[in-house]
């Protein structure tokens, strides 16, 4: 089996393609150094027990401006134009604890307790968008890709009439790859959204600190760590992964989710007859979607990981759609239960680098299960499911879904 189709981004366009390779390197290979010409050396870690052992060691295990995989020439212009955007994925130790903690409060539950309410009735009208179809739609472009945007857009501070254009440059960012979703033009044309979203959010950072208000952009705009105001390139990568990666990851496991529901009835029938399962069937969810395909992380110095040699400056993938179809972590990993415990997903990473917004998107995703199973009695398959073509963020970009409302 070729490992090497890791690293291509059509391999997710077929995610049972992908499940095979993974089981196989568990299986034969769990620490496998892959080596193309067209990317850097690295090791790909597929078992759930060493991914943590790595996310435990985070000043051992670093994260770099190449935390996710990119190409050589890519990395080659990194190096000659040393300015780049930055976010929390590329910062470490007490650099990315303050920076974290900027807008921390925001995601813990004494907060998000207090968007409960808007975040229920969110709910219940991306629901009722869905029932206003007539009984047919496509999932993800109608329904699964608005309503996370709309939460997050809401906590960001970002008006509802631009939710669009940020849609639009999340789906160029994460779907570079994708024929359907990247921009037209040259390598150069496709690479400018980062423009695009550098001038739509160095305007809302001025308006924020002449006019601060009660949300995560005035918190950003108005950023002091250590007496300073934080760089423009900072607040722009903090505006990017909370703009992105705050909808993208929970649309792509609401999508994901209600397919597995589809493909297994009588799962759906469990949930649906006990809607006490929610929390858990929402972290199988994750399991089994994981829209978050790996990170990056570099040896500080030599480690032996699996009997493998590890010099410092090597690179390790960690991969966590393999993780979650660990046989010696999860009971028959490759069947969709929602009533499944324990459950050590590993969807939102682990350790320092836990994904900020993971309480945030268990809640919107139960909040819009609860509604869409009490106000339907039958959702089934309408025509063929398609992926996203990428490495690092991938799920559905198509779900044709027919139903019935109650």
């Amino acid at each position: 089996m070729d490992y090497t189709d890791i690293t291509k981004a059509h391999m997710w366009s077929d995610p049972d393609q992908a499940h095979a390779i993974y089981t196989d390197m568990r299986k034969n290979d769990p620490v496998a150094l892959i080596e193309t010409e067209e990317y850097m050396p690295f090791w790909a870690v597929s078992k759930h027990a060493d991914i943590l052992e790595i996310e435990r060691q985070h000043e051992l295990f670093l994260n770099t401006q190449n935390s996710v995989l990119i190409r050589r020439k890519d990395e080659e212009i990194r190096a000659e134009n040393p300015v780049q955007m930055r976010t929390l994925i590329n910062m470490d130790g007490a650099e990315h604890a303050a920076f974290r903690r900027l807008t921390q409060d925001w995601f813990m539950p004494k907060n998000l307790k207090t968007l409960e309410a808007k975040v229920s009735d969110l709910a219940d009208e991306f629901v009722d968008r869905m029932l206003a179809t007539g009984g047919e739609c496509d999932f993800v472009s109608d329904v699964a890709i608005w309503y996370p945007l709309r939460v997050i857009m809401m906590i960001l501070g970002v008006p509802e009439k631009d939710e669009a254009l940020m849609l639009k440059l999340t789906q160029e960012i994460f779907g570079s790859e994708d024929p359907d979703m990247q921009r037209e033009g040259s390598d150069d044309e496709r690479m400018k959204f980062l423009i695009d979203f550098f001038n739509y959010f160095s305007q809302l950072t001025t308006d924020r600190r002449a006019n601060p208000g009660d949300d995560v952009a005035s918190v950003i705009a108005n950023a002091v760590i250590d007496g300073e105001p934080i760089g423009d390139m900072e607040a722009l990568g903090y505006y990017v992964i909370v703009a992105t990666a705050g909808h993208d990851t929970t649309s792509a496991s609401t999508a994901g989710g209600l397919l597995a529901l589809m493909q297994n009835p009588k799962q759906m029938n469990k949930l649906r007859n006990n809607i006490s399962l929610l929390p858990q069937a929402i972290e199988e969810m994750f399991r089994w979607e994981t829209p978050v395909k790996h990170f990056l992380r570099t040896a500080t110095e030599d480690y032996t990981l699996r009997g493998k040699s590890i010099k410092e400056g090597d690179r390790l993938m960690m991969m966590y759609a393999s993780g979650n179809r660990d046989e010696e972590i999860f009971a028959n990993p490759f069947e969709f239960q929602v009533d499944r415990r324990p459950n050590k997903q590993v969807a939102f990473g682990y350790g320092v680098h836990r994904c900020l917004g993971h309480l945030l998107a268990k809640m919107e995703m139960t909040a819009f299960y609860k509604a869409l199973l009490t106000k339907t009695t039958d959702i089934q398959l309408n025509g063929d499911p398609a992926y996203i073509h990428a490495t690092f963020v991938s799920g559905l970009k198509r779900l044709p879904v027919r139903f019935s409302a109650k």
